[in-house]
């Protein structure tokens, strides 16, 4: 997801926020696919066809810009713990949206900024202040306003985005090391061929011994669509944050991520009926209000080291 470093020019920023909404549009429809599909099959099995159409679809990209196909032993080995983060992640949030409402699941799931947040200072040092320790902790008051009423309602099937937002922001940080050896399409082909690798014996073991959890199956026709779906929507949407990220610095662009909630929202609403209640929209609040200060206090302390310093 973190593109090559290129410097910004302001005649690409149009662009890079073009793909930022881009990505905001299609990404839900990863979740709409999936919830679809694992009323028919597996969760495992959408998590392992997403990482199947992804490689199909990356391969043909790969060969048209001429980028190579090799990859060395190190990076290799840094993008196999990538891919088993992305499953890891997938799956718990396929898990999640199979019975919970979409926005439910991704608002918790919005908490990985602030996991990221302590990853970064735990594993590269970065500075965090009182202020964005403070924000993240109101950020996961936020979440728990809203797993309440779906603990509730689902169990700890509610806990399942928070396992994705820990998935994903050990994701990132691999993607921020994987960035500076393998160049992004490179890197988003290698994990799905890797991730299908990671699975197969676990899935051959599974399927061996009849376990329903681990078997693959031959549905109908229109859960294959969806299957299909759910690969083509992650490829597509994964590129266009690659493109984004690539013409325009993350500051610019992280306050967007947000219309993905309100995606989430409109589509959960318009293909399954479900509305987030009165709490759990509090909680949505807390946790973009609380994301978004991060992001504004990052802002600040960039441009103070930024200014010059006055002897």
């Amino acid at each position: 997801m973190t593109a090559a470093a290129q410097p910004p020019t302001l005649d690409r920023v149009p662009l890079a926020i073009g793909m930022m909404l881009a990505f905001c549009a299609i990404a839900p429809l990863i979740d709409v696919s999936a919830k679809f599909a694992s009323q028919a099959v597996s969760v495992t099995q959408v998590t392992f066809f997403r990482m199947v159409v992804q490689a199909v679809l990356m391969l043909p990209v790969l060969l048209v810009l001429r980028q190579s196909l090799r990859i060395g032993l190190r990076p290799a080995l840094w993008v196999a713990a990538r891919a088993l983060m992305l499953i890891g992640s997938t799956y718990a949030f396929v898990g999640a949206v199979k019975v919970m409402p979409l926005a439910d699941a991704l608002a918790i799931a919005f908490v990985e900024p602030f996991i990221l947040l302590a990853l970064g200072a735990l594993f590269f040092g970065d500075q965090v202040g009182p202020r964005r320790i403070g924000a993240a902790v109101v950020g996961f008051c936020g979440a728990l306003m809203v797993i309440q009423p779906n603990f509730a309602a689902f169990g700890a099937v509610a806990l399942y985005p928070l396992a994705t937002a820990v998935f994903f922001a050990f994701y990132m940080l691999l993607t921020r090391r994987v960035s500076r050896m393998v160049a992004p399409v490179a890197m988003q082909f290698h994990t799905a061929w890797i991730g299908v690798v990671w699975m197969l014996p676990v899935l051959a073991l599974g399927h061996g011994r009849g376990w329903e959890l681990l078997t693959l199956s031959n549905p109908e026709a229109i859960v294959w669509v969806q299957l299909i779906c759910v690969g083509l929507a992650a490829s597509v949407s994964h590129m266009a944050i690659t493109v984004a990220l690539r013409f325009a610095p993350s500051a610019t662009l992280a306050p967007l991520h947000y219309l993905e909630i309100i995606n989430a929202v409109l589509f959960g609403w318009f293909f399954f009926g479900d509305l987030p209640n009165l709490l759990s929209w509090a909680g949505i609040a807390v946790i973009v209000a609380s994301g978004l200060y991060i992001i504004a206090r990052e802002r600040a302390l960039a441009r103070a080291a930024r200014l010059p310093i006055h002897l």
